[in-house]
């Protein structure tokens, strides 16, 4: 099996490094194709107004001066164009990726362009506490559980330009209750913050800040379970049709 590693944190990030562990595991023939910088918040986007460049790390390792998009994409198009994964990681990301989350990131969308190509595609995130903000965010839980996390999906009949995204609770291995299969959640909005303020030559900015974060999880969905102290794992569609409404817009309309 091969297996191509992505993410939206960087090439250099922790988390890929935990997710190289992670995937060797599971096969010793693993590909590296990332953003060369972190791209976090960066969604389903791709470059389209400059040229990318592809720097070669070693053996099956490149950093791509692009989004996880671009990366993937590149990956599938180019450079493993003659040799295409069966399986695309992505993460594991610093942070959580619950509820909407999904339309943000970067991680998620690296493994919706892979559903798109027709690869098994997987997202990892690890949530943390705002105690272990920056670069000391532990991936104990991802490094413990992403194996038995794994190794169901790996043969799974997922369906066609489907996904899964996995989210690994904050807290200690040893804290992880168990894997449950859940839902999309949703949030309250209000948890967003700009702070605002002057920089060293008078002019103003602003920066996008997350809030206290006002949660009304349903029953099972990710935010429940991960803040239960499971892992979380859910499976996502690229279809964003809402069929329900198809016949109500179609009488609007006569």
């Amino acid at each position: 099996m091969r297996i191509l590693l992505t993410n939206d944190d960087g090439y250099h990030a922790p988390g890929l490094k935990v997710l190289e562990t992670i995937a060797r595991t599971l096969s010793d023939d693993v590909w590296i194709v990332a953003p060369a910088e972190e791209q976090s918040g960066a969604g389903h986007s791709l470059t389209l107004s400059r040229p990318i460049r592809v720097r070669k790390h070693g053996e099956k390792r490149y950093a791509v001066a692009g989004t996880p998009t671009d990366a993937v994409m590149m990956a599938l198009a180019k450079i493993m164009k003659d040799c295409p994964p069966d399986l695309i990681l992505s993460g594991v990301n610093r942070g959580a990726n619950l509820a909407e989350d999904v339309t943000y990131s970067g991680t998620v969308s690296a493994a919706m362009e892979g559903a798109l190509g027709g690869i098994r595609s997987i997202a990892l995130s690890q949530i943390y506490s705002r105690e272990g903000m920056g670069d000391s965010v532990p991936f104990e839980a991802a490094a413990a559980w992403g194996e038995r996390v794994l190794r169901p999906l790996v043969d799974a009949p997922l369906a066609p330009r489907t996904l899964v995204n996995i989210n690994f609770p904050a807290g200690p291995a040893d804290a992880v209750k168990g894997v449950r299969v859940v839902g999309q959640g949703f949030r309250d909005y209000g948890r967003l913050q700009i702070v605002s303020n002057t920089d060293p030559r008078g002019y103003e900015y602003h920066w996008f800040a997350l809030g206290r974060t006002v949660e009304t999880p349903a029953p099972a969905t990710d935010l429940e379970a991960t803040a239960a102290g499971y892992v979380s794992v859910t499976p996502l569609h690229l279809d964003l049709t809402h069929f329900e409404s198809m016949n109500m817009l179609k009488q609007a309309y006569r």
